[in-house]
């Protein structure tokens, strides 16, 4: 059993505060001004980390779907070249990992490919986050857990066979779990929040939860189901242009579901049985003996 995970400052397991995360991801669609916007947000809903989605796209693309025509905020290109317009690179990442120490948050991303884990690793990132889609990527995984730091595995559209094979390549005193559905947006009938019990008992590793549903309550659920990371897409806006808008959390939803999870922590207590002292005066007013 790894009792908890050292993430930067920031101890992961029960017992300890949940480790929020707001996923930017490609929500900032490769602006650099909404993307210092979205850290802000992050910031000041007491998040700890935002992460983002480095990809190479050449490849990452697959050859037949490269020159499909696609319509973008800035007309009709390849998707190719899409995914290059909102894809950011050493200059924008430099600003990132500039801006975030300023703000005193956490960030890092989940890497898609080799080359992009050796291009964030200059940025000595306090993690790397696998995405649901990489779980069976065992070369990636590898590659990846070679630079030695903690690791984060989101579980979605995968077999429990696949998780342990994934969880097998791995040193679990570094790894953190995540349950996670990988539909946009996740209906509440598909997000069996009860796996995260399972792949505590399982694994004995600490447990997150990767929200990908609307609405706020559900995720609250998993907090208290013992949820050790929470992540949820942030955007500034869902009716801003983009996959994951429409299964983001904006502004005053992030505050509102960071307030509760703390609220949460304090009223989950540990378990033992005791009378309070704000119990006594009403204790001796009530009880005949």
């Amino acid at each position: 059993m790894t009792d908890f995970v050292q993430i930067g400052r920031h101890k992961i397991g029960a017992g300890n505060p949940v480790y929020f995360i707001g996923e930017i991801g490609l929500n900032h669609n490769g602006d650099m001004a909404i993307c210092k916007k979205l850290i802000d947000v992050a910031v000041e809903a007491g998040c700890q980390a935002v992460k983002f989605q480095k990809r190479t796209p050449e490849l990452c693309v697959p050859p037949a779907q490269r020159n499909v025509m696609r319509d973008t905020p800035w007309g009709q290109m390849t998707y190719l070249d899409y995914r290059y317009k909102v894809e950011f690179g050493q200059e924008q990442y430099a600003e990132i990992d500039r801006y975030s120490k300023e703000k005193g948050i956490d960030w890092f991303a989940s890497c898609w490919d080799e080359p992009s884990v050796d291009f964030i690793d200059q940025f000595k990132p306090v993690a790397y986050k696998f995405a649901s889609a990489s779980l069976t990527d065992d070369s990636l995984l590898k590659h990846t857990a070679s630079k030695g730091r903690p690791l984060i595995l989101s579980t979605g559209m995968s077999t429990a066979e696949e998780i342990d094979h994934a969880i097998s390549l791995f040193d679990k005193s570094r790894l953190v779990v995540m349950h996670a559905t990988s539909t946009y947006p996740c209906q509440p009938e598909e997000l069996n929040l009860r796996m995260i019990n399972t792949l505590q008992k399982k694994y004995g590793v600490p447990v997150g939860y990767s929200g990908h549903e609307t609405g706020l309550q559900t995720t609250l659920a998993a907090v208290t189901l013992g949820a050790s990371v929470v992540e949820r897409h942030i955007t500034l806006d869902r009716a801003m242009w983009g996959s994951d808008q429409s299964a983001s959390v904006e502004p005053g939803g992030l505050e509102r579901l960071v307030r509760d999870i703390r609220v949460i922590e304090k009223a989950l207590g540990d378990g033992v049985k005791r009378v309070y002292p704000s119990e006594l005066p009403i204790k001796a007013k009530l009880r005949m003996r």
